[in-house]
């Protein structure tokens, strides 16, 4: 048990802040309020003059698949033997003791959605842990969280010699693996209880359900406004839902995806343009998505920006124009919201996981520093 004395606390979920005290209990925010009667015996944080955040929340990233300084051999983010491959899952490919990890949580990112990454047309599903741990299976907040897919020149640079040359390529190998999805649904459902009208196990289509179903949303990598509109135009045909991911020109489109309501993950932008496709790269295209109305998250693609940068990725868009609490708000509620995670992590509320971070000042700030970092209850930095 713990109380958190006299923070400022910012819950990402009113722009106000204000102060007050923290009650965790099992590892859960039992209460937020002013002078609460504190539980004999409970552990004692006085926060006075400190500001309390919820812990960084990171929707789209690989941390853990691309290991920390081991080079190629430590890489297992992609497959790069089958363009579509939805039957990969993210968790097996995690590495709980990459060092990455203890650098992440120290600065206050305590949730990471990490998965495959855009080398093929269907990369396989992204899981959500937490940034402590020595099993995976014991990190896990909710697995299955969404299916990869990408648009664009990574999968016809790594597959422009065997199987994808051309964006229609790409579009028409996603659209197929709908297709047979779709209809190995249908022949399931079916037969029913019949095992022997059932359609012959297939770990791709038994992997592609639940996005068929709804129940999990195609996690699209798209840069370049063709790619938007054409991940977007695909989703709408086979009636399944999507976030989009990094949305580099997005800013240059934002009336149109303002129509849209799709969760949108903006980044890494703390990298130079290598490719032709990022050659719009820009700190505003947050700020502009989220005055145009839409849900934005901010992302550092870890490792392509080190995961513990994420505080900072959010400063640099406050500096480009973006609301401050907004900003707050796109590595907080809205991350955790994109990666389906809300009820659990992204505010400090009642009932939610008790991930907090106390730090000397505004996490934005290269100057601040994060003084203590707590994850389920727990202090770990």
């Amino acid at each position: 048990m713990i109380c958190i004395k006299n923070g400022n606390i910012h819950n990402a979920i009113d722009p106000q802040s204000f102060v007050a005290d923290i009650l965790i209990v099992d590892g859960k925010i039992k209460e937020i309020g002013a002078d609460l009667n504190i539980p004999k015996g409970a552990e004692i944080i006085d926060a006075s003059g400190k500001e309390v955040y919820p812990g960084f929340v990171e929707a789209h990233g690989h941390i853990g698949l691309d290991g920390y300084g081991i080079g190629y051999e430590g890489m297992d983010y992609n497959e790069l033997n089958d363009i579509v491959c939805p039957q990969m899952r993210g968790l097996d490919g995690v590495k709980p003791l990459d060092p990455a990890f203890a650098m992440a949580a120290k600065a206050g990112v305590t949730s990471v959605c990490v998965g495959p990454g855009s080398a093929n047309v269907l990369g396989g599903t992204f899981t959500t842990i937490k940034t402590v741990g020595k099993r995976v299976d014991d990190m896990v907040i909710r697995d299955g969280v969404a299916m990869k897919c990408a648009f664009g020149e990574n999968p016809k640079r790594v597959y422009r010699d065997k199987k994808d040359s051309s964006r229609m390529t790409t579009a028409a190998l996603l659209r197929e693996a709908l297709f047979k999805a779709k209809e190995y649904l249908a022949k399931k459902e079916a037969a029913g209880e019949d095992i022997s009208k059932r359609p012959s196990f297939d770990m791709k289509m038994e992997a592609m359900i639940p996005v068929i179903k709804g129940e999990i949303p195609l996690k699209a990598h798209a840069h370049a406004t063709e790619d938007i509109f054409t991940a977007l135009r695909i989703a709408k045909e086979f009636g399944v839902k999507i976030t989009l991911e990094h949305v580099t020109e997005g800013h240059l489109i934002a009336d149109e995806l303002s129509k849209e309501n799709v969760p949108m993950a903006v980044g890494p932008t703390l990298t130079g343009a290598s490719k032709f496709e990022l050659r719009n790269k820009s700190w505003v295209t947050p700020g502009v998505l989220d005055r145009a109305g839409c849900q934005v998250s901010i992302i550092t693609d870890s490792p392509v920006i080190p995961q513990e940068y994420l505080p900072l990725c959010a400063g640099m868009a406050v500096k480009a124009g973006m609301d401050p609490f907004k900003a707050l708000q796109a590595i907080t509620i809205n991350a955790a919201h994109h990666a389906g995670i809300a009820d659990r992590v992204g505010s400090l509320e009642v009932g939610k996981d008790a991930d907090i971070v106390i730090a000397d000042g505004c996490p934005f700030e290269v100057s601040t520093t994060v003084e203590k970092v707590l994850i389920d209850g727990k202090i770990i930095a």
